[in-house]
């Protein structure tokens, strides 16, 4: 609503309303010298890299996977460690074409900086149609390009990026309760190694791994704890 003024202003004050907005109005303060990661940053001589290796039944041949890290802000408060590149090698040349394709398209999105840890979800729910396999250790793998993002989640919660959700203490001590009460029920059986499951355990539904057995009439995962009774 417009006001008309006839008078000459002599003096003038901020209500509290209005100062309160204002305030709230103000732009963030940025720190200085901060580097983040964006695209137009140029690649340091050197960078932190660490390699993975892949096997899967479809090839005689693993793979390895480095990933290369970018150290941002390095020596102060701010430091940050963050993917910068990524390249697959393998002596098997079946999958090349499409190999070199996805490591430049994920090397280009941790460039281009922000929030990159949503590629581990999107290369994890690819299938292949052939069927996927299991890991050591039980786990089910869809296909080869859902490893690949089962690298990328290991390596983004080595350096910081991704949080462990696994096991609270609770789970940790059912799960350590329900390991014990199996093993005691096959006594007269060669105990079952601590990173192993047993082989007629069947696939967990949440963490994909096959430690799913039966206890007390409910189906319990040795591995992280979901059971169907609650």
């Amino acid at each position: 609503m417009a006001i008309k003024i006839d008078k000459n202003i002599v003096g003038y004050k901020v209500s509290k309303e209005n100062a309160v907005t204002a305030k709230a109005e103000e732009p963030a303060k940025v720190v200085d010298n901060v580097v983040q990661m964006h695209e137009r940053l140029e690649r340091p001589q050197m960078l932190l890299g660490s390699t993975y290796k892949m096997k899967t039944p479809f090839s005689d041949h693993a793979l390895y996977v480095t990933v290369n890290d970018i150290i941002l802000n390095a020596g102060t408060e701010h430091e940050l460690r963050r993917p910068f590149e990524i390249f697959i090698n393998s002596k098997n040349m079946d999958d090349f074409q499409w190999i070199v394709a996805l490591t430049r398209i994920i090397s280009a999105v941790f460039r281009k900086g922000g929030d990159v840890t949503f590629m581990v979800e999107e290369l994890r729910s690819v299938f292949d149609p052939r069927g996927g396999y299991f890991k050591p250790g039980g786990k089910f793998m869809p296909s080869l390009v859902a490893e690949i993002g089962d690298v990328l989640e290991s390596h983004m919660r080595m350096i910081g990026l991704l949080k462990d959700d696994g096991p609270d203490e609770h789970q940790r001590k059912l799960i350590a309760e329900k390991r014990a009460e199996y093993e005691s029920t096959l006594s007269q059986m060669e105990k079952t190694a601590p990173e192993e499951f047993p082989d007629n355990a069947s696939l967990c539904s949440k963490c994909q791994t096959k430690a799913m057995i039966q206890l007390d009439n409910c189906l319990t995962c040795l591995n992280c704890g979901e059971s169907k009774c609650g």
